[in-house]
């Protein structure tokens, strides 16, 4: 269980379940093991979390204005505008999807210099070819937007239905451009239609 931990603690990305295989042996309940770290650690203020496809020691979330107070601002999420972090949530939603799909769903032109500026968070990558005529390029998320917004697989994405069902979200609004009348504040230097 200790090899589990200090593993975990060491590395600077999630720690994978074939990775823990390798230390403890395939044979050894990684879930059970992991179980019993989060157990000890109950009480304290970090916890080991799934997520990316691995395990990671993470700051409890009662402890996130104690840590800014001491270091300030550090994630990428808080640097992010509203712009950004809804083009990133169609990316997530309906990837693979070209840059013209993306304009499409904001009645808005999303700029190379937009979508330049995302793949520089290294929060989107490119996908395949899209099968449409010109085979543009498509996004897709990468393991850090999993990172940076705490989820271990696109399947941990709210339910796009749910979300619906709560009023939060409108598919309609969204296929028709409607989603946000002000979409198009971005933020500086990003350039671009966007900004406009």
């Amino acid at each position: 269980m200790q090899r589990v931990e200090a593993t975990i603690f060491a590395a600077s990305d999630p720690v994978t379940r074939e990775t823990l295989a390798r230390i403890v042996g395939k044979s050894c309940s990684i879930d059970l093991l992991i179980d019993d770290i989060r157990e000890e650690l109950r009480g304290r203020p970090y916890d080991l979390v799934s997520v990316a496809g691995g395990w990671k020691h993470l700051t409890r979330p009662a402890y996130s204005d104690a840590i800014r107070a001491a270091v300030g601002g550090s994630g990428k999420t808080a640097d992010l505008t509203q712009s950004e972090v809804l083009v990133l949530m169609c990316i997530g939603y309906f990837q693979p999807i070209t840059r013209a799909e993306l304009s499409s769903f904001f009645g808005k032109e999303i700029s190379r210099d937009f979508i330049g500026h995302l793949r520089g968070a290294g929060l989107i990558a490119s996908g395949p070819r899209s099968p449409t005529p010109g085979a543009p390029y498509t996004y897709v998320t990468t393991k850090e937007f999993l990172l940076e917004f705490g989820l271990d697989t696109l399947r941990d994405l709210p339910d796009f239905e749910a979300l619906e069902d709560a009023g939060l979200l409108s598919k309609e609004k969204l296929l028709g451009g409607d989603i946000m009348p002000d979409f198009a504040v971005g933020p500086e230097g990003v350039g671009g239609e966007l900004d406009e």
